[in-house]
Formats: C-alpha cells, structure tokens, sequence
C-alpha cells in the first residue's frame, strides 16, 4: 500500500473515530494513527491542506486525551504548523510542555514569548530544548525563574554569549545551585570563572579548576594560597589554559615557572607547557623550542634544557619524559586527553626509577585522584 493510499485509508476509517468515537481513549487512538500517517514524509500541497484541517480539529478537541495525543506525536514534526505549534504551546502543561520543549515550528519569537509568560515549567521547556539561541537565552538569564536559568546552564546545546552569563551570574550568583550549573558547563569565558571564585565555596572551587581555565595570575594566588580559599595544581590548569604564551610569561613573572612544575607537566603529558616553559626561560621563540624538544635529537633537547637553567640532576627524567612521549600516542576516543595522560604518568613510573621523592609522590597523588574519580562514574554506569 502507497503512503498516500494508506494516508487516505487512515482518513476515511479513523478521522470519522476521531469525531464520532464513543470514548475520549477511542479518540486519542485514532488521532494518534492520523498523526503517525502525517508525520510519515513530506506532503504535497493538497495533502498539508487536508492533513491541517485535521489536526486543528484535533488542537480544539475539548478531550485532553486527544490534544495530548496530537502533541505528543509530532511535538518533533515540521509536519505541525506553527499557528498549531502555538495553540498547542498556549494549553495546559501537559500538553504544552512537549510542544514547547521540541516542536522545530515555534520561533526564537515565540519561545521569548513563552518565557515572558513567567510559568516556571513553561521556562524549563524552552531551557530544555536541543538548541536554544543567543537570543532566547538573552531573554531566559535576564527575565526566567531560577530552575529555567539553571536548566539552560545545564544545557550545553543553549548558546551562551559574555551578557548572558553575567546576566545570569548577577541574578542568581549567591545560588549553589546555579553557581553549579556553571561549573557543569563543557566551557565558560575565562571572566566568569574568575568571578565565580569569590562566590562560591572552596569544595566548588576544586571543582571549578579542575574543569575550567582561570586567569594565569588569579591562578598563581590560589597557587600561592594569596586567596587562603584553595590551592591550585597549576600544572592541571596549563591543560586547560586558551594561551599558554600568557600563562607561562605570567608563572615565570611570579616566580612560580620551577623546574619541578616543569618535570611534573612532562609527566602528565602536557607537553605544550613544556615547550613553552623551555622557550621562556631559554628566551627564545616557541618554534625553535619545538624543534629543539622533538626534531633535533638527544643534543637539541640537552642544548635548551641547559640554555633555561634547568638543574643537571633533573635532565635523566626530562630525557626519558620526552622518549616516553614520543612513543605513545593519542588514541582519538572520547577524554582522549585524561587517558593520555593518565597513561604517561603510569609509563614513568614504570619506565623511570630515578624520579626525585617529591615528584614521584606527586604522581602517585594524581593517579589516585584519578582512580577516585573514575569509581564513582563506573558504578553509576
């Protein structure tokens, strides 16, 4: 049977249930078939006309069971008119809250419009959604309750520009829960880490460097204990640092660019922190200290590790760090950055003895900080 010959079929033998039927469940079942039939593909001019006057049939039905129905099924469709999409947005929350949480017919316009309702669950709705823009996001920081403003954070698909955030972080910034939210978030400008440092709790703030990039002298205080609110693992935040020119111009200012911050960071497989370090304590261009490190052989390396200054007693380590490196590789898989480093930290331990106390007990620290975070995530899987 063609698709328009089943259409045609579903029409004669479930729009007459859809009016006629004895019970509101007979109803919703016939009008989930409809649904199900105009959602099959795209349809010609005739057919969005008829399949139209069915479903604004359905939107106006005085059973709940119906409309839930018309929602439910194709809160997904760009079959649903958006003149639909809106009434079905506009019912009670049952029927609303799929409409308004998917349907690809409401508008940037018409979410705003939804949020500026000030129904909390309406708000979370739209938060929810696969893709929520700048725009209406713009409209949820400055104008949504708190748990709408908290789900968009969760919500790593809504569009977050620098107004938004700080919008929201002004707002709800003495909120535990939204401060979280943050921190939750894939990403956040450097700026509102900074900011949410003073406003959160030290556990939070653990939390916060091990996911986010802080400004490099923010980052040395906390390091340095200038805030008395947490210590900082900088060799952890020059993973995540966006410049890493910056970073490592701003620890050498401070005093904090140490061989052993530098022997730790090869260990942990941050191997651009390293190039970087040498070049700045050697003074010389970030290129130059590329090749030297990888491309030049056992002299190049002990060329620039003597020309930075770095201690003699420390060169072994160094040299079987970037042997050990240059003999793994990045496997492309999903926290393909935390493996690989967790594997090259296990490697030097293996691999190399004669690491000083102080660095091997920092390296047995991180893998059983890694290992601690790992058990919970396998459990709740």
């Amino acid at each position: 049977m063609s698709v328009s010959a089943m259409r045609s079929k579903l029409t004669d033998d479930d729009v007459r249930r859809l009016v006629k039927g004895e019970n509101d469940e007979e109803r919703a079942i016939a009008a989930h078939k409809i649904c199900r039939a105009i959602d099959q593909g795209p349809l010609s001019r005739r057919e969005r006309q008829s399949a139209e006057s069915i479903m604004e049939i359905m939107s106006r039905d005085a059973a709940e069971l119906v409309r839930r129905s018309l929602a439910v099924t194709l809160k997904n469709s760009p079959n649903l008119p958006r003149k639909l999409a809106k009434i079905l947005a506009a019912d009670i929350d049952s029927i609303a809250f799929p409409v308004i949480s998917s349907s690809p017919s409401l508008t940037d316009d018409d979410l705003i419009q939804v949020v500026r309702s000030g129904a909390a669950l309406r708000q979370v709705a739209v938060a929810k959604r696969k893709s929520v823009s700048a725009k209406v996001v713009g409209v949820l920081m400055a104008e949504g309750r708190e748990v709408a403003v908290t789900t968009a954070l969760r919500n790593n698909s809504a569009q977050f520009d620098t107004a938004a955030y700080d919008t929201a972080l002004e707002r709800f910034g003495d909120r535990a829960k939204v401060t979280d939210a943050f921190i939750d978030r894939d990403a956040l400008p450097v700026h509102i880490s900074e900011k949410l440092v003073s406003l959160i709790s030290d556990e939070a703030i653990g939390r916060l460097m091990k996911r986010h990039e802080l400004p490099p002298q923010l980052a040395v205080e906390l390091a340095e204990g200038a805030r008395e609110r947490a210590t900082i693992d900088l060799v952890d935040q020059a993973g995540r640092t966006k410049d890493m020119r910056r970073f490592v111009q701003q620890l050498h200012l401070n005093g904090r660019l140490s061989p052993s911050i530098i022997l730790r960071g090869l260990c942990t497989g941050h191997i651009v922190f390293v190039e970087w370090a040498l070049a700045e304590l050697a003074a010389i261009p970030h290129q130059r200290a590329w090749l030297m490190i990888h491309d030049a052989g056992t002299l190049g390396l002990r060329a620039i590790y003597e020309r930075a200054g770095m201690p003699q007693r420390l060169y072994a380590a160094f040299r079987a760090g970037i042997d050990i490196y240059h003999d793994m590789d990045y496997d492309g898989g999903s926290q393909d950055r935390e493996r690989f480093s967790k594997r090259m930290m296990e490697r030097v331990l293996t691999q190399f003895q004669a690491l000083p106390r102080e660095e091997l007990d920092y390296l047995l620290d991180k893998l059983d900080a890694n290992d601690q975070e790992v058990s919970p995530q396998a459990n709740a899987a």
